[in-house]
């Protein structure tokens, strides 16, 4: 057993990195590859731990079915891989500056069919392609993506805890008051919660209010929040390497217009989608759920999203709920429900919460208030 942390200051939770490597090894073989090759990004940091700084230079991991993994890294990089725990997992092959890295790794490999994580450098790959001539390039992520979606105890709790962190903060925000506030200012405080509530760094901290809440990503500026607005605050960040991703939007005062009735048809679909959720029902059934609510109540066309993603090292991955995908649900599985409605040049309303699949159906990790709270 190895640990594995979220970058500096990050709290370390114990995961079975031999066990992802010889499963991701495994899958390559089944798939028909000859090797999964991975490059810095959350798929290596998965694997071993390692959380590798995007560079020019080269760092790759190779995974061959019944073979030890081998992880070639800049020499200059080595000691931090060494100090990851990476050594005891891999064959650890530094290499200086002015050697060829693609060399060594065309030495390690076979020509053959070849997945490689959809993060390597355009360059680095295009060398490798031109080396390893008689061999196919595909993307990793039909080997990786599947198991990284279905979630162990130690990630469940970990997103667990985060998910507790952002709704602390969300009752730490909404005890503040609003109007008066600048958007900034408001996601600056934000940001500030989630820190004091355990979390070991900020991802994103979106405030839209008024008009601005009917842009699903729009980025806090000087506006300032007026009575009668609807205020869509949309935050997150990680702990121990694992993400939290919450929305939740408040009327500054008694709302103005249809924001109540809107508020009130999100929160069904929300519940809809998160009552259709469960092992073996396909993503897009969990999507169709929320969105006839929405259609229903006549504001189908102000549904511009998806209504899920999956969560994890990544805010957005595997799988996604979404018209198209038909692939069943597994236990194991961590996704947000984010229905909403946006009028352009009015208002906003979603609600987001996170959810893991258990045998026995879904479970909210999110528990801050969802039905429409009135702030001051």
């Amino acid at each position: 057993m190895t640990t594995e942390g979220g970058g500096p200051g990050s709290k370390a939770a114990t995961h079975d990195h031999r066990a992802r490597l010889r499963r991701a090894a495994e899958r390559g073989r089944h798939a028909g590859y000859a090797a999964v090759v991975v490059s810095p990004s959350p798929d290596l940091f998965y694997l071993t731990g390692y959380d590798a700084p995007v560079l020019e230079r080269l760092t790759a991991l190779v995974l061959r079915d019944g073979k030890d993994p081998v992880l070639i890294v800049p020499e200059l990089e080595a000691p931090r891989a060494a100090a990851s725990g990476a050594d005891s997992l891999t064959e650890l092959v530094p290499w200086r500056d002015g050697d060829d890295p693609i060399e060594t790794l065309r030495s390690i490999l076979s020509e053959g069919r070849i997945a490689v994580t959809e993060r390597m450098w355009a360059s680095q790959l295009l060398s490798l392609q031109r080396a390893l001539s008689s061999s196919t390039f595909e993307p990793a992520s039909s080997v990786l993506a599947d198991l990284r979606a279905r979630k162990d105890p130690a990630e469940v709790q970990l997103l667990r805890k985060a998910a507790r962190g952002a709704d602390q903060s969300f009752s730490l925000i909404t005890a503040e008051g609003f109007r008066g506030r600048m958007e900034g200012q408001v996601a600056r405080s934000l940001a500030e919660h989630l820190q004091e509530c355990g979390h070991d760094s900020v991802a994103f901290t979106s405030v839209g209010s008024g008009p601005n809440g009917a842009s699903p990503h729009h980025l806090p500026e000087d506006r300032t929040i007026r009575a009668g607005d609807a205020v869509v605050m949309d935050f997150g960040g990680r702990v121990g390497g694992y993400c939290s991703d919450i929305t939740r939007t408040v009327s500054v005062g008694e709302p103005r217009g249809e924001v109540a009735e809107v508020h009130a048809i999100v929160h069904e679909a929300q519940e809809a989608a998160f009552g259709a959720a469960g092992p073996g029902v396909p993503g897009e059934e969990v999507d169709r759920a929320a969105r006839r609510v929405i259609e229903g109540a006549g504001y189908g066309h102000a549904f511009i999203h998806r209504t899920g993603h999956g969560i994890g090292l990544e805010e957005h991955e595997e799988p996604y709920l979404v018209e198209g995908n038909h692939r069943p649900l597994e236990p194991g599985n961590c996704f947000s429900i984010e229905p909403g409605i946006y009028l352009a040049g009015r208002f906003g309303v979603r609600i987001e919460d996170i959810v893991t699949l258990t045998e026995d159906g879904a479970v909210r990790l999110n528990h801050a208030p969802r039905e429409r709270m009135v702030v001051g």
